[in-house]
């Protein structure tokens, strides 16, 4: 259960994005040797190319999938559109990293045109491999069915 002072709580990941949990695997979101933290603030040249995303915890036979959202479109003081989807990797096995994975939507490159945007790494342990086989049609990320929170935004 997420506590007060936790970064999620503080950015309002934790309700915008995501619901309370308890984190059970370790994810390490890394843009050019330069290790993302929570509420770390990043200019868009610095996120051109895809993070490099590794998974501790787990092992070969643990599926997981990533997902990489926009919670601020089209502006954080109004975000009517919500959640913009900016890369889905799926069946990732576990002690590994995203490149061991199916993309399922390509890494798109953090774009804001109205203030500050938050961007959300999420790590979903699957219940088998190719759980997650299609685009969700929707871009909630609570929504999505057959995948269990383990980690959350960074």
């Amino acid at each position: 259960m997420a506590r007060m002072s936790d970064p999620l709580i503080v950015g309002r990941v934790i309700g915008d994005v995501l619901d309370s949990f308890s984190p059970t695997t370790k994810m390490f979101v890394t843009y050019a040797n330069k290790q993302v933290f929570n509420g770390h603030e990043f200019y868009p040249s610095a996120v051109v190319m895809k993070p490099r995303v590794e998974i501790q915890g787990g092992d070969l036979r643990t599926f997981y999938t990533l997902v990489m959202t926009d919670p601020d479109v089209p502006g954080p003081s109004d975000p009517y559109l919500r959640e913009h989807l900016h890369w889905l990797v799926t069946d990732i096995p576990g002690t590994t990293d995203a490149t061991f994975g199916k993309e399922l939507a390509s890494y798109e490159i953090p774009k804001p045109n109205i203030g500050i945007h938050r961007f959300v790494f999420v790590l979903f342990k699957q219940t088998g491999r190719q759980t997650v086989k299609n685009l969700p049609t929707s871009r909630d990320v609570r929504k999505w069915i057959g995948l269990r929170w383990i980690t959350g935004g960074i």
